[in-house]
């Protein structure tokens, strides 16, 4: 395996990183204090980012985006991670690959938009009772005639109240299964403004401020049939197939803030001075630093192998799975080290260490907490013993 970065990887890495310093950075600190991100803000960072080219940058070619390889497309995400989420996210978008499993119509309708910076898209599996148990959802979806009736209620449906749109995943059926009835699922595309689809403000987070969250709310919504995304009671299927490497793409943008971490640890190690000399020079400190740098360049290494293996068609669950537990797991030692070394000043919010910190926690919780993915790792190494 050749672990050296291509010229055109090489020139990823540099554009997305000025960008990030130069156009995302001198804004963190008014989101942060706001816990807003100004729609005038939003459109004009926006702007600048289709100018650069990174904007969806990791939709194909062949509709409009960069067409990146899984590697390349994961240096771009660790760029972005350097910079806050809200910034980075809305700012620089990257519309749901999901959308790419529409119909030629569909993609007119819905993706393109996205691509191009008209419209923002949402993703609604989570509910106050299914959140790691997706099966588990009781928003349902009843088919009446060629419509659909959608109700219940999702909740943590990260920027909905900016989205254009959602796709939702809704129960629509039962089947048997060795453990019994299980829910069928299906997904939806729901415009923003159909009847009986509300959203309303959700919860105040710790993390990522100025990334919002929503509560949707479905009362007899109907939509046509060719709201439906993909097959009918296939929507875990379609998830499956589209939503996989974003696993890997939580993991690079971990990697991302906790490179920024580590770089604050290693000035203020070097420059710091106490009884007579740098606190680098401590063991209590330089011990610190060597096992944050070790941690970071496993996790690095493990986002990458996994990243290099899904452009080969040889990834597994456990491959993501790994790297998801191990780069998230990582940022929160690395950032809460970080602050140890700083001292006091670590949680003042001049640096951004307090924010990547707290950032940190939710990591751990979505796209599958950290036991979803130790369950999916230990699923694999037991599963050729029958257990």
């Amino acid at each position: 395996m050749d672990f050296g970065l291509s010229e055109e990887q090489k020139l990823i890495v540099e554009t997305t990183r000025a960008f990030v310093e130069n156009e995302l950075y001198p804004h963190e600190r008014e989101v942060e204090r706001t816990g807003v991100l100004r729609r005038e803000l939003i459109e004009e960072l926006k702007a600048k980012a289709i100018e650069a080219g990174l904007y969806a940058a990791n939709m194909p070619a062949d509709v409009g985006g960069a067409g990146l390889d899984t590697v390349s497309w994961l240096l771009y995400e660790k760029e972005l991670g350097r910079a806050n989420y809200a910034l980075h996210w809305t700012c620089v978008a990257r519309p749901s690959n999901i959308l790419l499993a529409g119909t030629p119509e569909q993609r007119e309708k819905y993706l393109f938009p996205c691509i191009r910076g008209e419209k923002w898209d949402c993703l609604a599996m989570t509910e106050p009772g299914a959140g790691s148990d997706l099966r588990g959802m009781r928003a349902s979806a009843v088919q009446d005639g060629d419509h659909w009736v959608l109700n219940g209620t999702k909740h943590f449906i990260s920027h909905a109240d900016l989205a254009d749109f959602a796709i939702v995943f809704m129960a629509s059926g039962e089947e048997d299964s060795p453990r019994g009835k299980r829910k069928k699922i299906t997904a939806f595309f729901v415009d923003k403004g159909t009847k009986g689809f509300t959203v309303r403000d959700g919860y105040r987070n710790v993390s990522h401020r100025g990334y919002t969250n929503a509560i949707l709310e479905f009362d007899d919504c109907r939509l046509p049939a060719s709201q439906v995304l993909g097959e009918v009671h296939k929507g875990f299927d379609v998830a499956n197939s589209w939503l996989g490497a974003t696993r890997l793409q939580v993991g690079a943008t971990c990697l991302g803030r906790a490179e920024r971490a580590l770089g604050h640890a290693v000035e203020y190690a070097a420059q710091r001075q106490q009884f007579g000399q740098q606190i680098g020079k401590f063991q209590g400190v330089s011990f610190k630093l060597a096992d944050m740098a070790t941690e970071l360049k496993a996790a690095d290494l493990m986002v990458f192998e996994a990243g290099w293996k899904y452009d080969q068609g040889t990834v597994t669950d456990q491959d993501m799975a790994m790297a998801k537990l191990k780069a998230t797991e990582m940022l929160a030692f690395v950032a809460d080290e970080a602050i140890q070394i700083h001292g006091g000043m670590g949680l003042m919010d001049d640096l951004p260490l307090e924010r990547i910190w707290r950032d940190a926690r939710v990591e751990r919780i979505w796209e599958g907490t950290s036991e979803i993915q130790r369950h999916i790792i230990s699923r694999a190494l037991l599963r050729p013993f029958g257990a």
